[in-house]
């Protein structure tokens, strides 16, 4: 088969000569295409060229702010452990001696003038000497009320279908602040905050029974400690996905739910 061929002709003004350049039609083809590839890749070039700049200037100060950031986080976490063994200390203290809360000021707020009623922790009553404990010793199955004060069950345990309506606890209501005691005799297996159930405490006994203490204002204890039954493990409070101040209770036996009114009763 013949090859085929383009002619450029090319003419300048005022000559009478004009100049023929005979080129292959498929080197012709080959240079359309890698002039539109160029084309192209300028294109893009300038097009990404201009953010990827910015961006990469940005770098540095990003890196600087994270960096303040996780100072800053570092020295939150410090006062917050700080300000949890000062809580611990002031509780067991109060319990010693056996001291009452003081009474609200006038304008509804606390005696620091700062802080809401509502947050305070209520007065922890110790018992009169020689008192038998109601609380065993050592490691022991839940079995005992989470609460001193009266609260209100607004919510039991529900076994749905459709795992948003499940409830595998029950909630009580109490005042933030509130005292939340160990319902049996364990070792702190978790702490922490969780989204559903806020700040919370999970304390594994013996036979396979865990509890689960959720939406607290503080935390008393740490992961790892030893804790006894009635000990003083949390305040109750509103944090995570909760409306109200109250006290989420779970009790499971080998990772079940189990319903705590079947072992546990106000005032026990």
């Amino acid at each position: 088969m013949r090859q085929r061929h383009v002619t450029i002709v090319v003419h300048a003004d005022g000559d009478l000569k004009s100049r023929q350049y005979r080129l292959p039609l498929r080197v012709v083809q080959v240079g359309k295409w890698a002039a539109i590839t160029v084309a192209i890749l300028v294109v893009l070039f300038f097009t990404f060229a201009g953010p990827l700049s910015r961006n990469a200037a940005r770098v540095p100060g990003l890196e600087r702010e994270v960096a303040r950031l996780r100072a800053e986080n570092s020295r939150v976490q410090q006062l917050a452990a700080a300000l949890t063994r000062a809580e611990a200390n002031y509780q067991e203290l109060r319990q010693i001696l056996g001291a009452k809360a003081p009474p609200p000021p006038r304008g509804g707020g606390s005696a620091a003038g700062n802080i809401p009623v509502g947050m305070r922790a209520v007065p922890i009553r110790a018992r009169s000497p020689g008192a038998a404990s109601r609380y065993e010793l050592g490691s022991s199955a839940p079995t005992h009320w989470p609460i001193d004060v009266p609260g209100f069950v607004t919510r039991g345990q529900v076994r749905a279908g459709d795992a948003a309506e499940a409830h595998p606890g029950i909630d009580i209501a109490v005042p933030a602040g509130t005292p939340v005691r160990a319902s049996g005799g364990g070792t702190v297996a978790a702490t922490g905050y969780d989204a559903d159930y806020g700040l919370f405490v999970l304390l594994r006994h013996p036979s396979g029974y865990e509890t689960m203490y959720g939406h607290a204002s503080r935390l008393i204890v740490a992961e790892g400690d030893d804790v006894q039954a009635g000990q003083v493990i949390a305040l109750s409070g509103s944090s995570g996905r909760s409306t109200a101040p109250h006290l989420h209770f779970e009790i499971r036996r080998d990772k079940k739910s189990l319903d705590p009114l079947t072992f546990v009763k106000e005032g026990t």
